[in-house]
């Protein structure tokens, strides 16, 4: 599959690098702060972060996916506001992040920090189909913990 990435910031390859599988068995690249100058993401607080990049996938069959990078995470509890933002087919504007700030102490951004990363996957579009009953499962109607600890 072919992404087309579009760099909407003349820094994108020079002073930003563009997203790449780190790794052969990578499953996403890493997306970049796109700033002049660093950001803070006061404790507690949410700031959205630019990449400078857009992106056209091939078709509706396929999504980008922007999770978090887990040492940001666990290190200093920076992750994406929404959990995992979706980027759909269709969307051709800027890849923002944005991200929230759950640790104790303030935490700052610098230009070409990796902030995020980039899974494209497939989609599958389910054909909807309202009934008025649903098959009988072992768990059935079990919510939050039904299945054990």
């Amino acid at each position: 599959m072919q992404l087309n990435i579009k760099a909407l910031s003349p820094k994108i390859g020079r002073e930003i690098p563009a997203p790449f599988y780190a790794t052969p068995g990578a499953a996403a690249m890493d997306l970049h702060a796109c700033l002049d100058e660093p950001a803070v993401i006061p404790a507690g607080g949410r700031k959205t972060i630019p990449t400078g990049l857009a992106i056209a996938l091939p078709s509706a069959d396929y999504v980008a996916l922007v999770y978090a990078r887990s040492g940001l995470g666990i290190r200093h509890g920076i992750a994406p506001a929404n959990c995992v933002g979706v980027i759909d087919s269709d969307y051709r504007g800027e890849i923002m992040v944005g991200l929230q700030n759950s640790g104790e102490s303030d935490y700052t951004v610098q230009p070409g920090d990796r902030i995020a990363q980039l899974m494209i996957t497939p989609v599958i579009q389910a054909q909807l189909c309202m009934v008025d009953d649903l098959d009988e499962t072992r768990r059935g109607a079990g919510g939050f913990g039904s299945t054990g600890v």
